[in-house]
């Protein structure tokens, strides 16, 4: 008598997002972040625009890890830059990165594994990331490619305080919404696992 084996199904595993389905659900972000960040974003000025670019970068690091958040955010800024026709900056890209992998590192050690995340660490986590980010790499990026003037580049200050309340709103509403949440934690799980 013959034996059979059935064939079990495995799923596609990725070296830095562990299986398919959080790699699609990065790269939605990342898509999310070029079109909030090159197609909505509001010019103020040639150099200043307000846009929630760093959005889906942040709920990358938050949700899914740092590693995940700064591949979304070198994705994102590489993608967008060849997509309209801007010139790739490799230190605004690291600054990208930046705001993914500090979000990430700070949503995970300062929340306990099994705990939720708490609205006050989202906060901390957007300001740190906003700060280093986008304040301080981002601007350094711009004053070296396009020589821009540094008191030209204090303004980025305000818009960023303004853009990071928002993003952090927007995120502690997200972390208060059960079937949001209940998304994000069935993306986390390891397929076939239960509750």
């Amino acid at each position: 008598m013959k034996k059979t084996t059935q064939a079990t199904h495995t799923p596609y595993r990725t070296p830095l997002f562990g299986n398919l389905r959080m790699l699609c659900a990065s790269a939605l972000l990342a898509a999310l972040s070029i079109v909030l960040g090159k197609y909505l974003a509001i010019n103020i000025t040639q150099i200043f625009r307000f846009s929630f670019e760093n959005l889906p970068i942040l709920m990358a690091g938050i949700f899914f890890g740092p590693l995940i958040g700064g591949a979304v955010g070198v994705v994102a800024d590489l993608i967008g830059c060849v997509l309209v026709g801007y010139a790739i900056n490799p230190i605004i890209t690291l600054g990208a990165a930046l705001i993914g992998i500090l979000s990430g590192l700070i949503t995970h050690l300062c929340t306990r594994p099994g705990r939720t995340l708490s609205p006050a660490v989202v906060v901390v986590a957007v300001a740190v990331a906003h700060v280093l980010g986008s304040m301080v790499v981002k601007s350094v990026g711009m004053a070296v490619y396009y020589s821009t003037p540094l008191p030209t580049l204090i303004w980025r200050v305000p818009i960023y305080l303004v853009i990071g309340g928002v993003e952090s709103a927007i995120l502690v509403l997200l972390l208060r919404n059960r079937l949001f949440m209940g998304e994000i934690n069935r993306l986390l799980r390891p397929r076939g696992a239960r509750k």
